[in-house]
Order: C-alpha cells, then structure tokens, then sequence
C-alpha cells in the first residue's frame, strides 16, 4: 500500500524563518546510508528530535515531522513531549526518553545552513547562520542523536517575519542499541516564502525519504 504523505497545518515549525510557499518553491532531497549499516531495518517506535536552542520552535518542529512519520506499522514521538528536562537539550535526557518509550530509532533534525533576503516593515536584512549550527566544518559540535557537545560554538538568531531565501536541514538517523548513526537526509528548500507551509513541506520530504528507503511503513 502507498504511504500518505500529508502537509499538516501552520501551527508546527522547527525554525522561526523556514518557509515555502505556492508552486515556485524547489525541493532536493538526497539521502545516504553509513557505511557498513544494514539495509533491511525498519523502526517501529522512531523519537523525533528538532536540534535548536528555541524550545518552542524546537517543540513544534517535532510535531510536524511526529505527524508525518506517524502510521498504522511506525509511531512516532516527540522529544519535547516526553524528555524529563527539555532545555538544554542533552544526550542524557534523550537516553531516558529512548528507555521510557521503548524507541528503537530516532530522527534528528539540524539546519545545516541558510540565506535569507527579508523585508521587514519596509527594511532589508541579511541575515546567515542559525539554531546550533557548528562553527567547523564536518559538524564535530555534535554528538550522538544530534545533541550539540560544544554549547558554545552555536549561536541563536531572532525570528524573521517575512522571508525569501534558501535553507538546508540534515536529518541523522540512529538505531538505539549503540546509538549508532545509520542513515542521513539532507533536504535544500529555495524560493522560501511562507512560513507555515514550509514545515510542513520540508518535514513531509524527510518522512517520504525515510519511506522510500524502507526506515519506517
């Protein structure tokens, strides 16, 4: 049976200036498996794990990508819904969570990098960087499930209402036994207009990959 892949409502975000709108956006996904890492795992119970220093937008990212993994072989939980301590974000609250939910993969989610070209109560602004984005190259500020190891090399940016640009995430995949890394997303949105629909639809793009390649049902 075809997977469903739904874009769910304006509520849910990850970062507070990630957006897509209308038919003009452009999508590219590209995915890749570790090396040596077995091809036939599915995961039945998946922890969803937005990488921000914003607990809301952290918080609601989780949600969308919770709502999009979700089926009737695959559940899927939040990390913000079910962690004993959800700021800062650390390995150990996440072990507990695994434990407690019997979660056999999780899924975290990182921006990678973003360009914004805003307009803002008439004014322009350029903004770079992003939610806990390492300052070396090869992402060596994190560790396991994507949890940051060197809290002060990120660095936080404030929200931006109306957006134009470019976005990357990487969504890492682990299995629980060793905290081993499996399988990596990386998803590049441009044309970023809206918001809202943008969650939704750059979430629905990781859930449809991890599909294709047989992570969940």
């Amino acid at each position: 049976m075809q997977r469903k892949v739904f874009l769910l409502g304006p509520t849910l975000v990850l970062l507070s200036a990630m957006g897509l709108s209308g038919c003009a956006n452009q999508v590219k996904v590209t995915s890749a498996w570790q090396e040596n890492a077995p091809r036939n795992q599915s995961f039945t119970r998946v922890l969803v794990v937005g990488v921000s220093p914003d607990v809301d937008q952290r918080c609601e990212f989780e949600h969308v990508l919770v709502g999009q993994i979700q089926s009737a072989a695959t559940a899927a939980i939040a990390s913000c819904d079910v962690v004993t301590q959800k700021d800062p974000l650390t390995r150990e609250t996440i072990d507990q969570a695994i434990v407690a939910q019997k979660a056999d993969g999780v899924v975290a989610t990182i921006l990678v990098s973003k360009k914004w070209d805003t307009q803002e109560g008439g004014t322009r602004d350029t903004r770079g960087a992003g939610y806990y984005k390492a300052t070396d190259v090869g992402y060596a500020g994190y560790g396991a499930y994507g949890v940051p190891t060197v809290y002060g090399d990120f660095r936080t940016e404030s929200s931006i209402i109306t957006l134009k640009g470019t976005v990357e995430v990487t969504s890492k995949v682990y299995e629980t036994r060793g905290a081993t890394l499996i399988y990596t997303v990386d998803t590049k949105a441009s044309d970023l207009e809206s918001t809202n629909v943008g969650r939704a639809t750059v979430a629905a793009s990781i859930a449809d990959r991890l599909y294709r390649d047989g992570l969940i049902r």
